[in-house]
């Protein structure tokens, strides 16, 4: 039983699942947008978000955190040097998805997700 435990499953264990949402984030945090399903964007957003407010707090700690979920030391170091300060005065909503419709292969539906 999945009783309390959030977010979609991907078809896959937890740990593919967890890696999945680390690539993402690191792609959509150094290219600023990324083009992907519905569903992952969904799920992608609060990762994103979180590592967004922990660049805008911008202590040692905050970075180590942030290093643990995107483990690499340059795209941390870009994070709190550019990202976290231009979000300074944003509380929140780092991010924007924009519905870009049905997939060719499978109709699974295609958004672009971006930093605002």
């Amino acid at each position: 039983m999945r009783h309390a435990k959030k977010g979609k499953k991907f078809a896959s264990d937890a740990s593919h699942r967890k890696a999945i949402l680390r690539g993402m984030a690191a792609s959509l945090l150094e290219h600023e947008k990324i083009r992907t399903t519905d569903v992952r964007a969904k799920e992608l957003r609060p990762v994103v978000e979180n590592l967004i407010t922990l660049a805008k707090r911008g202590d040692v700690h905050a970075r180590r955190q942030a290093m643990a979920v995107l483990g690499d030391k340059a795209l941390v170091h870009r994070m709190f040097a550019e990202v976290g300060p231009r979000f300074a005065e944003r509380n929140g909503g780092y991010t924007r998805i924009v519905k870009l419709g049905p997939r060719q292969g499978d109709a699974a539906p295609m958004v672009l997700i971006e930093l605002v």
